[in-house]
């Protein structure tokens, strides 16, 4: 939670920053920045210093310039005692939509805040309320803990009931702790699929998720590993279909069928097909709670007549409860990553075209959805520098680059996004420095401005050779990046292995290390990134000699078929790490 806080002060630039949290008679600060004593020593106060309780009271934000002169805030204890007087503060939210609290960011002056800001204090509120739904599943997960403790002491004189109560007790402790650690709905539907499965012995379990805008539809989870083709066939349908699942869903509430009649007579012809078509004699739809709507159904089936006692309710409720906080964080897990995904590919552009040269550049997202890289390449032409720093009429200068930032992760993608941007500054601010001293700026604005960026790259000047026609003179320097491979004229291939050490705040205090190399035509080089050739149980040697084998065989092929054939034989078809190839080939005369 203090995380969180100091996330609101930096991004928003405010001097303290609050996750507020409203009680009936005071309000406390799991998370806080820049409060002062007492305050900060208590993390509460009374509610006669509390502005995030009319966040509580309305269900809305609350935005102020000066808590002075509103009629709503003019007289709160907040002012004089705490030096609040500019407030902004987002509703933080359970799973059933109730208010807790806010995410607050405070100024000691008046303050005009801006649309930005205020969009970011909000998409900052969403993920803290995501973090408090999962505490809160984490205390009913210790809450499970305790009713099997309490179960167990009590299972020797117990009756069978009794003893049936422990083993659905063990259902629900299992599914908090397996549900709590999901992050993607595939991984949900498995998870619910194997608790149900072990214990109430259904022959069929299925998934349906409420999708869609203003016209909502019903999306079966499809069991890729499955047989059931009716999953496939009834995959989509509206909400307002015949349908058990979409009665259970529209209504919000469990429904039950026992006989093929009762389906006949109430829902679609295709329904009872479906049922015969499964061997079901029982099937339990249990609507997954959400904030206004039920976010789906849970679906249970038994080739057998199985009596659903309310007991077993109880148990299949609080597990549709403990489904649909997890259908929940996976939805805001993806919608996140989607977005970093989109941020960084549209970062990734298009290489320039080069008179004497053929470029092409590949990127492959890493096969698991929930991960994000800071895999980049870079390639832009650059003006040369005569003496006296004025520009040159030679010819321009092609900048390269391939790097990693650290991390798998929203601010992995953001990073990368940064260093990527300030490397060009740096090269078009140091015209004629050459690929070192921009790498050494970049290392500096990293220190400087507290990024805190890390990872590793491959920096490189490209310039034609008048002097040997068709020619071109590389300048690199790498910072800890897997070795460029060059294939020259004859076919043989080298690993550029000159390199210093890796991107890390602090680490490097020497200058950056420059290296040259002439490149007759008929040159191949090729830059990449560690998700290629590093996987747990290969050799990474090896892994960059096969590598080297490929491009040595890469007489009339076009360079985009190229990278993909390599990306494909070397990586495989469900890479683990994001990969980034950039690759330039100068043609013979």
């Amino acid at each position: 939670m203090d995380r969180f806080a100091r996330l609101v002060a930096d991004v928003i630039g405010v001097p303290m920053a609050l996750v507020c949290l409203v009680e009936s008679s005071r309000q406390v600060f799991p998370g806080m920045v820049g409060l002062a004593a007492p305050w900060a020593d208590a993390r509460r106060a009374p509610l006669t210093h509390s502005l995030c309780r009319h966040v509580v009271t309305s269900g809305r934000p609350l935005v102020v310039t000066d808590a002075r002169e509103n009629p709503l805030t003019s007289a709160s204890a907040a002012i004089p005692d705490l030096g609040v007087v500019g407030y902004a503060g987002m509703p933080l939210t359970d799973g059933a939509g109730h208010v807790l609290g806010s995410l607050c960011a405070l100024d000691t002056r008046p303050r005009e805040w801006t649309t930005r800001e205020l969009e970011l204090l909000q998409d900052l509120a969403a993920a803290c309320s995501a973090e408090l739904r999962l505490r809160i599943v984490s205390r009913h997960r210790e809450q499970a803990r305790a009713d099997e403790a309490r179960a167990r002491a009590e299972a020797d004189e117990a009756t069978g009931r009794h003893r049936a109560a422990l083993e659905r007790s063990q259902l629900l402790l299992r599914a908090a702790d397996a549900l709590a650690d999901t992050t993607g709905l595939a991984d949900v539907s498995e998870q619910v699929r194997d608790l149900v499965s072990s214990d109430l012995k259904p022959v069929y379990v299925g998934l349906v998720l409420v999708e869609g805008g203003t016209t909502k539809r019903l999306r079966r989870m499809v069991d890729v590993m499955g047989t059931t083709a009716m999953e496939r066939t009834h995959e989509t349908y509206t909400l307002d279909a015949d349908w058990p699942t979409a009665r259970a869903a529209r209504e919000n509430r469990t429904i039950t069928v026992t006989d093929t009649a009762q389906l006949r007579r109430d829902y679609a012809p295709e329904v009872a097909e479906t049922f015969a078509e499964l061997g079901l004699r029982t099937a339990v739809c249990v609507p997954l709670p959400g904030t206004v709507l039920p976010l789906g159904t849970l679906v249970l089936g038994w080739d057998h007549r199985h009596e659903i006692d309310i007991v077993e309710q109880a148990v299949l409720a609080s597990l549709a409860g403990y489904t649909a906080r997890a259908v929940e964080r996976a939805l805001f897990v993806d919608n996140r990553v989607d977005a970093a995904r989109e941020m960084q590919e549209a970062l990734l552009t298009d290489v320039p075209p080069v008179p004497g040269l053929d470029l092409a550049a590949l990127y492959r997202a890493a096969a698991r959805t929930d991960l994000v890289g800071g895999d980049w390449y870079d390639a832009y032409p650059l003006p040369t520098a005569a003496e006296g720093g004025e520009e040159s009429t030679a010819p321009a200068v092609l900048a390269l680059s391939v790097g990693d930032i650290t991390g798998h992760d929203m601010r992995a993608a953001t990073l990368m996004g940064q260093v990527r941007s300030m490397l060009r500054q740096a090269d078009l601010d140091h015209a004629g420095g050459g690929p070192a001293r921009a790498v050494n700026a970049l290392e500096h604005a990293n220190a400087a401005l507290r990024l805190e960026a890390s990872g590793t790259l491959v920096h490189a000047h490209l310039r034609p050779r008048s002097a040997e026609a068709g020619s071109w003179e590389l300048t690199w320097t790498n910072a800890g990046h897997p070795p460029p491979l060059l294939v020259r004229p004859d076919g043989a291939v080298d690993r550029l292995t000159a390199h210093g050490i890796m991107l890390f705040p602090g680490l490097n205090t020497a200058p950056r290390v420059e290296h040259r190399l002439l490149l007759p035509p008929g040159s191949l080089l090729l830059l990449y990134t560690d998700g290629l050739v590093e996987r747990p149980g290969r050799d990474m040697d090896l892994a960059i000699d096969e590598a080297a084998g490929l491009l040595a065989a890469h007489e009339g092929r076009s360079l985009d078929v190229l990278l993909n054939e390599i990306t494909d034989r070397i990586a495989g078809p469900d890479p683990r790490d994001d990969i980034a190839l950039l690759a330039l080939r100068i043609p013979t005369i």
